[in-house]
């Protein structure tokens, strides 16, 4: 049985009118005139919070958005570095160096997430960690390293992919997911680490997975 529901990501920014607007091209979301910090799409599990924040990336990134995209050039163009070309996929960096990986498409949807990327010592048990939190069918492939969670209710993309590194996290994520829950104590329960809870500033809890990954939990009565 789940205890929580997916809500929405979030991503981190030093400056964050320049990457509000490179996301919300890339990703193919609007930004609403009241609120210019969100990007917004058709469901509300496709928001995604800009959040500004005083400290600077210093290690590759451990949760990355994978993207549709015509062409790469067109992620250039928007504002993205490209860092590693591979045969079915290129790695780039947004403006403030965050890594993502643009896969080129035919056809490109109007919604350009393709999948959630989490680095994970080890990714088996990360997977199913996450499967028993939030839901979803557990994938993997005979010839290849990486798990992936697929049909979790309420993913406005397709796959939550979690891939196999050498190095323990080091530094706090600068992509993240938000969930909702009935209670925060279910959560608590099968694994996760409280690290802030809700008080007079902040209107969620901040909790971590057994890797160490901060998400937020939203607990809706």
């Amino acid at each position: 049985m789940t205890v929580a529901r997916f809500k929405d990501l979030c991503i981190d920014a030093n400056a964050t009118s320049p990457m509000v607007t490179f996301w919300a091209g890339v990703l193919g979301l609007t930004v609403p005139a009241d609120n210019p910090t969100v990007l917004l799409g058709d469901a509300p599990e496709k928001t995604i919070w800009i959040n500004t924040v005083g400290d600077v990336r210093t290690a590759k990134n451990r949760v990355h958005l994978d993207v549709h995209a015509g062409s790469i050039d067109e992620l250039v163009a928007a504002g993205a570095t490209v860092q590693t070309e591979h045969p079915h996929w290129t790695v780039l960096t947004d403006p403030e160096g965050g890594q993502f990986c643009g896969f080129v498409r035919d056809r490109v949807p109007a919604y350009r997430l393709m999948e959630l990327v989490v680095d994970s010592v080890d990714a088996k048990a990360q997977a199913e960690w996450w499967a028993g939190v939030v839901g979803g069918e557990l994938g993997s492939s005979p010839n290849d390293p990486w798990y992936w969670l697929e049909n979790v209710p309420g993913l406005p993309f397709t796959y939550w992919v979690f891939i196999p590194v050498s190095e323990s996290k080091t530094e706090k994520n600068r992509v993240h997911w938000d969930i909702t829950a009935p209670a925060l104590q279910p959560v608590l329960d099968a694994g996760a680490t409280l690290l802030r809870a809700k008080d007079d500033q902040i209107g969620w809890h901040i909790c971590a997975d057994p890797e160490g990954n901060e998400f937020c939990v939203f607990v809706q009565h």
